[in-house]
C-alpha cells in the first residue's frame, strides 16, 4: 500500500495548514462517508448539528451552493483533492518493443541468425577447403567469403524492423484508445448549483462543498450527504453487491456514494469527498497500490473484486476461456472505469473466425517448413557423403554446421511467410480506423468489437422519442373545460380559475431542473432543458401568457410536501402541496388512459367539478384521445386531488389509496415531429436486410401513426402492432412463464411494441436473440436512453445509448453512444461495420495468395535446387509488404453506399467465400507458373548465368534477383486486385478515395527499386538493367489482366471450391469440452485450440484438490460437502462485485401497478412477478444455443470451470 501511506503523510501536512480554512478535515469527512444509515445520522448530529451545520463548516450554502470564485475552487482542490482518479500509466514504447520480441517465430529467427553470424567468421585452413565437398568450395574471391556475415546481420536487422513496426502500431492503438476514453470523460457533465444558478460542469470540476442536483438515471460522480430529496432510490450494487434499491432520506439514510446509480426520484446533495478520497476512489487506490506489491494485497484485491483484479485474473490464468466479459457494468464510477480502460474482453464473431483461421494456417506452415528443412538436410548429407564419398573431416564440421544453419534459416523463413501475423494487425488497424472515422459520424464507440458486430445486425429495436423523432415536444391540442381545442387556446378562452389551477399544477408538478430558456440565436426556437414532455407543458403555460418561474420562486422545491417522481411502473408523477389551512392538494400528470381511470370527476366549463363516469371516460377516449393519438400525438392528462383537514393525515406511503379519486383538469396532445432524415435511413436499413422495430412507452395509436410516418409500417404489409399487455398475454403460458415457442410466433411479424415496460423490451430482445427459427442467429441492435433500458442494452449484441438524452446508466450499459441521438447515425454504424468485415476479407484474399505462392516456391525450390530461390531477408521483406503495409492499405478503405445493398453476412458465413477462394487459387496458379518458368528456364530467356546450385557464400546472381523482383511486383499489382472481393471487374473503382492505399503501393514500389538497385549483398540482389526491369514489371502487370480472366469464370461452375474461416460450429467441439463451455459466453476457438493442455492441467488440479478434501472430510468424519464449495456460496460479495449485472427481477414492479386498477387485469400481473424471476433464469438453461446467454451478461465462474478451481484454491 505504498501510495496510501505516502499520501497520508502528505495529507496530514496539508491538513495542519488548512484546518483554519474549513471547519472539518479531509480525514473527518473520509471517516464520515464510511458510515451508513442511523450511524451516519448520529455522527452528523453529534459533530455538526445537522446538514446545515456541515454546509456552514464547508463554507457553502444549501440553497445557493458555492460562490464559484476561482480562488475558492482552487483552495478546495488543494485541501480536499480533485475529482479525478489518476489513470494507470500507459505502457512505454520499450515495453511494447519487448512484448513484440516475445513472438516465437521471431525468436527462432534471431537465434538462427546469431548462430549463422558466429559461424560465418570461421575459416577452415585453405589446404583442406577442397576436402569439405563441392558445395563448400567456390568462394573464389576473398571478398565474397568475407561477406558471409551479411546474411545473419540482415536477418537481425529485418527482425528489428518488424518489431519496431509492431510496437509502433500497438503504441498508436493504445494512444487512440486513451484519446477515446478522455473524449468520453469530457462528455460527462453533472448539474451543480453555483451562485444560486444551476449549471452543468464536467465531472472532474466538482469540488467538496458543491451542491449537486441528482436525478433519475444519474451515476453519482462523488460522495455526498443528501440535503433535500424526493422519493430517492439508489442502486448500490456496484459497491455493496446487494441488488435491492436503497431508499435515501434525510431522516433514515442520507449518505450517497460515488459510482452508484439513481434509479428513482431526485434531490440535492452536498459533496463531501471526491476523486481518490471517495468510496470508489479508495477501492481504486487499493487496487493501484496492489500493482506494486501483489503478495500483501492479494486478499484485498479478492474482496474488491473490481475491474483491475479481474484483469489480473485474466492475465494469470489466461485460462482456457475468458470467464466474464470485462464490462459487467463494473462497479466503479464511470470515470474510473474509463481510467482502467477496460475494453470488452469477449472475442467478437470476427476475431473468433480469424484466430481459428490463423491457427490452421500456422499449423500448415509449420508442417511445410519442417518438411523443407528435413529434405534439405537429407539431400545435402546424401550428396556429400554418398555421391562424393567424402569422409567427415573434423576441420570441416563448422562448415557443415553452417550449411545446416542455412537450411534451418530457410525453414524458418518459410514459416514466417506462412504464418499470417498480419491478421490481428489488420483487424486492429481496420477497427481503430473505423472507430476514429465513426466519431465524425456521431458514433462514439466504447467497445471496439461492437463496430464489427454492427455489420452483421439483422434487427434494430429502436426507441421512438428522440431517436426517430426530434425530441422537441410542443403541446398542439388540448381538451379543457369540456371543449376540444384543435390548436392552442387563447388565455381568454379558458375560465381564470381553471387557468390558475392548470398553470400552478404544471409549474410545481415537474422537475425544477426542467426549464424553457430563451433561444441562443435571435429568431431561434426557445431552448428546452430537462425532460422534454415537461418542457412541452411549461411551453404550454408560456403560450397561455403565464409565467411558471414566478410560481416556482414563490414555492421553491424545499416547500413541496411530497413528490412521487415519474418511473416506468407508475407512468405518472404527483406533487403534494400543503395549503395555508393545513389541508393538502396533490397535482398529478401522466399517460391519459392510465390517469383517466383514476379520475372520478372532471372540471366543467364554469370551473366546477362534475362526476366522471366510466361511460364518460369511454366517450372521451373515443372522441378526444384516439383522434389525437391517430395523428401521432402523445396524450397527457393533468389532474388534481384535495385532502381536506377533516379527513386527517393521509397515509402517504400507501400509493394506491393516494392516487385515486382524482379530478381531471385537462388532456393535452403533445407533438414530437419525426426527424426529416429518418424515413430515408429506415428505407436503407430495410434494403440492407435489417428489420427495424419500434419499442416505445407511448400509446399504441400514437406509436402506429409515427411508425407509418417513419416507414416502419407499409400499408398492405403483414405486420403486428402490440401493446405491452397483449404482448405478455401472447408469450406466456397458463402459469405465467415466458415460452420461447410463443415468442417465435410473434417476433418475425412484430413491428411496433407500444406501452412497453423495460422488462418487455428485454424479453423481446432476448427472445429474438435466443430464437432458432431463422437459419441464422439474429444479431440485434437496441437503442435506449433511460435507466430502465439498461438490461435490454446489455442483452443486445450492440447497445446504442443516446448521447444527449441518455442517462449515465444507459451510457454505461451501451457499446456505442450516438452523440446526436439520431437514427440515421445507426445506419452509418451498419455501413462501417460491414466495411470492417470486407476490409478483413480483402486483406485475407491478398495475404493468402502470397502465402500459398511463397511457401510453394520456397519448398519446391529448396527440394530441387537445394536452396530457396527467395532468401531469408527477401522473404522478410515480402512478409513486411504483405503483412504490415497491406493491412494498412486494405484495412483503411472508406465505406460506400453499395455496402447497404446486400443482406447481412450472418454469424456463420465463412471469411473466405467461394469467389475469394477462386481468386486466391487463380492468382496463385499464374504466379507459380511465372516464377517456376523464370527459375528453371529464366537464364536462357534472359541470356544470363544460372543462379541454381550456387555454393555457400556465392555472390548474388542476376537470375535470382529477377525471380525475386518479379515476385514482389506481382504481389504489388495483385494488391490492387484484392480491393474487390465480390467478383467486380473494375478493380480501380474509387482507388483515389483512399490516399493511404495509393501512397503505400507507390512507396513499396520505390523501396523495391532501391533494394534491387543498391541492396546488394544483404538482400542478395544485383542491379538490373532497364530492359530486365520492364520485363519484371510486365510480368507483374500480367496479374491484373489475369484477374479479368478469373472474374469471367462463373463461381457457380467451380463446385469443388471450399470456403474457409467459419466460426466453430457446436458439433465440432468434443463432448467433454462442451460441458466446460456451457457457462462461458462466447466460445473462443483459438484459445480453445491453443489452451487445451491448460484445461486438462486445471482439471487435473481441480480433481486432486477435490480428492484431498474428500479424504480430509472422511478423516474428520464430518459431512462430505463441508469443504467443497456449495453452489449457493457463489453469490458471495466477491462475485457480486465482479458481476453487478442488472437484475431483471428488480425491474419487476415492487409498487402496485397503477394502470391496472381494473381487478381482472390485476391478478395476472401479481402472479407474473413471482414467476418472472425463475423464468428469466430458466430461459438460459432451457435454450441450448451456441451462445448460452448473450455475449454480454456476466456469468459467475461456474463450479468445475478452471477459473473456479483457481478461486477456490486461493
Amino acid at each position: 500500500m505504498a501510495n496510501n501511506s505516502y499520501s497520508g503523510v502528505k495529507n496530514s501536512l496539508m491538513e495542519a495548514n488548512h484546518d483554519r480554512e474549513f471547519g472539518c478535515t479531509l480525514k473527518e469527512l473520509r471517516s464520515l462517508m464510511e458510515l451508513r444509515g442511523a450511524e451516519a445520522i448520529t455522527k452528523i448530529s453529534e459533530t455538526y448539528g445537522d446538514t446545515q451545520g456541515l454546509c456552514n463548516r464547508l463554507k457553502t450554502s444549501a440553497i445557493d451552493g458555492l460562490s464559484g470564485q476561482p480562488a475558492d475552487i482552487e483552495k478546495r482542490i488543494e485541501v480536499f483533492g480533485q475529482n479525478l482518479i489518476p489513470p494507470k500509466k500507459p505502457k512505454t514504447f520499450l515495453q511494447l518493443v519487448w512484448e513484440a520480441l516475445q513472438d516465437v517465430t521471431l525468436i527462432i529467427l534471431e537465434v538462427a541468425a546469431v548462430i549463422s553470424l558466429g559461424l560465418s567468421f570461421y575459416r577452415p585452413p585453405d589446404t583442406e577447403r577442397q576436402h569439405c565437398g563441392k558445395a563448400a568450395g567456390g568462394g573464389h574471391e576473398e571478398g565474397d567469403a568475407e561477406a558471409g556475415w551479411i546474411e545473419g546481420a540482415a536477418i537481425l536487422l529485418s527482425v528489428i524492423c518488424v518489431v519496431l513496426v509492431t510496437a509502433f502500431n500497438d503504441w498508436s492503438k493504445d494512444k487512440q484508445f486513451r484519446g477515446l476514453q478522455s473524449r468520453i470523460e469530457q462528455e460527462q457533465k453533472f448539474s451543480v448549483v453555483r451562485g444560486g444558478q444551476a449549471i452543468q460542469i464536467s465531472v472532474a470540476e466538482i469540488v467538496v462543498g458543491d451542491v449537486a442536483q441528482v436525478k433519475y438515471g444519474d451515476l453519482l460522480p462523488a460522495d455526498g450527504v443528501l440535503i433535500q430529496g424526493n422519493d430517492l432510490k439508489i442502486d448500490e450494487s456496484s459497491l455493496t453487491g446487494e441488488s435491492d434499491q436503497v431508499k435515501k432520506s434525510l431522516d433514515k439514510d442520507p449518505m450517497l456514494l460515488s459510482g452508484t446509480h439513481v434509479m428513482e426520484g431526485s434531490g440535492k446533495m452536498l459533496v463531501t469527498a471526491v476523486g481518490v478520497n471517495s468510496q470508489t476512489g479508495i477501492i481504486f487506490t487499493l487496487l493501484g497500490a496492489g500493482e506494486d506489491d501483489d503478495e500483501d494485497d492479494e486478499v484485498d484485491k479478492k474482496q474488491d473484486g473490481s475491474v483491475e483484479n479481474r484483469k489480473k485474473a485474466k492475465a494469470q490464468d489466461g485460462a482456457a476461456m475468458e470467464m466474464q466479459p470485462l464490462n459487467s457494468d463494473e462497479g466503479a464510477d464511470a470515470e474510473e472505469k474509463k481510467k482502467a480502460s477496460v475494453p470488452k474482453k469477449e472475442k467478437s464473431v470476427l476475431q473468433g473466425k480469424l484466430t481459428k483461421l490463423a491457427v490452421q494456417i500456422g499449423k500448415g506452415g509449420l508442417l511445410m517448413s519442417a518438411i523443407t528443412v528435413i529434405i534439405l538436410v537429407v539431400l545435402f548429407v546424401v550428396d556429400t557423403f554418398w555421391f562424393q564419398g567424402l569422409p567427415w573431416v573434423k576441420d570441416c564440421t563448422p562448415i557443415y554446421i553452417q550449411f545446416f544453419v542455412k537450411f534451418f534459416i530457410i525453414g524458418v523463413t518459410v514459416l514466417v511467410v506462412a504464418v499470417p501475423e498480419g491478421l490481428p494487425l489488420a483487424v486492429t488497424i481496420s477497427l481503430a480506423y473505423s472507430v476514429k472515422k465513426m466519431m465524425a459520424d456521431n458514433n462514439l464507440v466504447r467497445h471496439l468489437d461492437a463496430c464489427e458486430t454492427m455489420g452483421n445486425a439483422t434487427a434494430i429495436c429502436s426507441d421512438k422519442t428522440g431517436t426517430l423523432t426530434m425530441n422537441r415536444m410542443t403541446v398542439v391540442q388540448a381538451y379543457i373545460a369540456e371543449k376540444h381545442f384543435r390548436k392552442i387556446p387563447k388565455p381568454e378562452d379558458i375560465p381564470t380559475s381553471i387557468l390558475d389551477m392548470l398553470v400552478l399544477g404544471i409549474a410545481v408538478n415537474s422537475a425544477y431542473t426542467t426549464n424553457i430558456l430563451p433561444p441562443e440565436k435571435e429568431g431561434g426556437l426557445p431552448r428546452q432543458v430537462g425532460n422534454k414532455t415537461e418542457c412541452a407543458l411549461l411551453g404550454f403555460s408560456n403560450d397561455l401568457k403565464r409565467d411558471y418561474q414566478a410560481i416556482r420562486a414563490e414555492i421553491p422545491e424545499e416547500k413541496l410536501y411530497k413528490v412521487y417522481t415519474f418511473n416506468s411502473v407508475r407512468k405518472s408523477m404527483s406533487t403534494v402541496l400543503k395549503m395555508a389551512d393545513g389541508s393538502f392538494r396533490m397535482f398529478s400528470k401522466g399517460a391519459s388512459e392510465i390517469l383517466l381511470k383514476k379520475c372520478y370527476k372532471i372540471v366543467t366549463a364554469n370551473g366546477e367539478p362534475k362526476i366522471f363516469r366510466p361511460r364518460d371516460r369511454d366517450d372521451m377516449v373515443k372522441k378526444v384521445i384516439e383522434p389525437m393519438a391517430s395523428e401521432g400525438l402523445r396524450t397527457i392528462c393533468l389532474a388534481y386531488r384535495d385532502f381536506p383537514t377533516s379527513e386527517g393525515q393521509p397515509d402517504w406511503d400507501n400509493e394506491t389509496d393516494i392516487l385515486t379519486g382524482l379530478t381531471c383538469i385537462c388532456v393535452v396532445g403533445i407533438e414530437d415531429p419525426v426527424r426529416p432524415e429518418v424515413p430515408d435511413a429506415i428505407k436503407k436499413c430495410q434494403r440492407a436486410g435489417i428489420t427495424v422495430r419500434m419499442v416505445t412507452g407511448d400509446n399504441i395509436n400514437t406509436a402506429r401513426a409515427i411508425a407509418s410516418k417513419c416507414g416502419i409500417l407499409h400499408p398492405g404489409d403483414d405486420f403486428l402492432c402490440l401493446d405491452g399487455k397483449e404482448f405478455n398475454r401472447r408469450i406466456r403460458n397458463e402459469r405465467g412463464e415466458i415460452e420461447q415457442e410463443r415468442i417465435d410466433k410473434i417476433w418475425p411479424k412484430l413491428r411496433v411494441l407500444a406501452r412497453s415496460s423495460p422488462t418487455d423490451k428485454h424479453t423481446l430482445v432476448k427472445g429474438i436473440i435466443d430464437s432458432t427459427i431463422a437459419e441464422q442467429r439474429q444479431v440485434v441492435a437496441v437503442t435506449g436512453d433511460g435507466t430502465n433500458d439498461g438490461p435490454a442494452l446489455k442483452k443486445a449484441d450492440v447497445g446504442f445509448a443516446m448521447g444527449i438524452a441518455g442517462t449515465d446508466v444507459a451510457k454505461e450499459a451501451s457499446d456505442i453512444i450516438l452523440t446526436d441521438d439520431n437514427f440515421s447515425s445507426i445506419v452509418k454504424a451498419v455501413m462501417w461495420g460491414r466495411n470492417v468485415y470486407d476490409s478483413i476479407s480483402k486483406f485475407l484474399q491478398f495475404q493468402l495468395t502470397v502465402n500459398v505462392v511463397a511457401v510453394i516456391v520456397a519448398f519446391t525450390g529448396a527440394c530441387i535446387t537445394q536452396d530457396s530461390p527467395l532468401k531469408a531477408v527477401q522473404m522478410l521483406w515480402v512478409n513486411l509488404i504483405m503483412d504490415t503495409f497491406a493491412s494498412l492499405a486494405l484495412a483503411t478503405e472508406p465505406p460506400t453506399e453499395a455496402l447497404l445493398l446486400r443482406k447481412p453476412y450472418g454469424r456463420n458465413k465463412p471469411l473466405i467465400s467461394r469467389t475469394m477462394m477462386k481468386n486466391i487459387l487463380g492468382h496463385a496458379v499464374y504466379q507459380l507458373t511465372t516464377i517456376f518458368t523464370l527459375l528453371f528456364v529464366g537464364e536462357k530467356l534472359f541470356n544470363i548465368d544460372s543462379g541454381r546450385n550456387a555454393p555457400l557464400h556465392a555472390p548474388p546472381s542476376e537470375h535470382y534477383t529477377i525471380v525475386f523482383n518479379t515476385f514482389v511486383l506481382m504481389q504489388l499489382f495483385n494488391e490492387i486486385n484484392a480491393r474487390k472481393i465480390h467478383g467486380e471487374r473494375n478493380v480501380f473503382e474509387g482507388v483515389f478515395n483512399n490516399p493511404i492505399f495509393c501512397s503505400i503501393v507507390l512507396g513499396t514500389f520505390i523501396i523495391q527499386i532501391l533494394i534491387v538497385q543498391i541492396g546488394g549483398k544483404p538482400f542478395s540482389c544485383v542491379a538490373l538493367s532497364l530492359d530486365q526491369w520492364l520485363w519484371c514489371t510486365f510480368l507483374g502487370f500480367g496479374s491484373l489482366l489475369w484477374g479479368q480472366i478469373i472474374s469471367s469464370i462463373p463461381t457457380s461452375r467451380l463446385k469443388f471450391l471450399k470456403t474457409a474461416g467459419h466460426g466453430t460450429q457446436k458439433d465440432e467441439i468434443p463432448e467433454y469440452e462442451l460441458e466446460e463451455l456451457d457457462d462461458v459466453d462466447e466460445i473462443d476457438h483459438a484459445e480453445r485450440e491453443l489452451r487445451r493442455g491448460q484445461i486438462l492441467w486445471f482439471r487435473g488440479l481441480n480433481r486432486i484438490q477435490t480428492q484431498i478434501r474428500v479424504v480430509k472430510a472422511f478423516r474428520n468424519s464430518i459431512s462430505l460437502y463441508e469443504g467443497l464449495e456449495k453452489p449457493e456460496s457463489r453469490t458471495s460479495i466477491h462475485n457480486f462485485m465482479t458481476h453487478p449485472e442488472f437484475r431483471i427481477e428488480d425491474s419487476e414492479p415492487h409498487i402496485p401497478l397503477i394502470d391496472d386498477t381494473d381487478a381482472e387485469d390485476d391478478a395476472p400481473t401479481k402472479r407474473n412477478s413471482a414467476s418472472t424471476q425463475n423464468q428469466n433464469n430458466n430461459a438460459v438453461e432451457s435454450g441450448n444455443h451456441l451462445f448460452p446467454e448473450g455475449p454480454k451478461s456476466g456469468t459467475p465462474s461456474a463450479p468445475g470451470s478452471p477459473l473456479h478451481s483457481l478461486e477456490t484454491s486461493l
